[in-house]
């Protein structure tokens, strides 16, 4: 079921709920440059298991409006807060990976982890910036010629094989934003981080990172770990920067075990 909740005048965020009936729920917040959709192959099975499966999509990208402004930390947070009010979410697991992730760790500081029982990180952008020389070609690429930078992006995301045509619909998934959002959540990236947020999170932390990774370095996942109080740390030697997707099997069991954990 697909509808739209209001996050401020004229914005209104697109939400997808799997399986409203669940008995637990797990809001799901996607990457850059993508969209809820990434999540595929975990709404696949986790609502067959239970779980209800929350998908939202950040402002200026998938189904949801596109401002020109308001692409920031603080911002995308509150976003995240509006949902959680509007579907009046309780005893949430918070999933979110790369810079949901960070959009996740920014929400439990600011929003003081609102309606949050435990906290998931997937290759989560944190606690850093992205360098400047980095994030400044993604920016003159995304403007330029952005097709072929979400080609490049894919060509980055994965250690393990994918198909032409999984790597196709990859690809398609970050068209689907506006190419000013693409480029303004990089600035962000570039010029915000959630280093300070880290100590501000309190409840169970799983943090799961590929070895592999070229986007966001394995060292970060561990740095991140070690400055967040009571969360476990598991590497996932088979994936890059995609482990929702390589590993999707394992990631889907590993949550279903940390979720049901007392």
């Amino acid at each position: 079921m697909g509808f739209f909740v209001k996050a401020e005048k004229n914005v209104n965020i697109y939400v997808e709920d799997i399986n409203p009936e669940g008995e637990k729920t797990i809001l799901f917040i996607h990457g850059w440059p993508l969209n809820h959709n990434q999540y595929e192959y975990q709404y696949n099975v986790l609502p067959g298991v239970g779980f209800r499966c929350v998908g939202l999509d950040w402002r200026g990208y998938g189904e949801s409006d596109r401002p020109f402004n308001g692409y920031n930390y603080d911002r995308l947070a509150d976003d995240v807060r509006a949902v959680v009010d509007a579907l009046q979410l309780k005893d949430v697991i918070l999933v979110g990976h790369s810079t949901g992730g960070a959009i996740a760790i920014r929400y439990m500081a600011r929003h003081q982890g609102h309606g949050v029982c435990k906290l998931v990180l997937i290759d989560a952008a944190a606690p850093d910036s992205v360098p400047k020389d980095i994030a400044n070609q993604f920016i003159t690429d995304s403007l330029n010629d952005r097709p072929k930078m979400l080609r490049d992006v894919t060509d980055m995301f994965f250690f393990q094989y994918q198909s032409g045509p999984m790597t196709e619909w990859f690809s398609q998934l970050g068209l689907v934003a506006a190419g000013y959002s693409t480029a303004a959540i990089m600035a962000m990236l570039r010029d915000e981080n959630v280093a300070s947020d880290l100590s501000k999170i309190h409840v169970p932390t799983l943090i799961i990172h590929g070895t592999h990774d070229k986007v966001v370095p394995f060292s970060q996942g561990e740095k991140t770990h070690s400055m967040i109080a009571n969360s476990q740390f598991v590497p996932f030697e088979f994936s890059g920067h995609g482990a929702f997707i390589e590993e999707h099997d394992r990631l889907n069991q590993l949550l279903i075990k940390f979720i049901g954990e007392q």
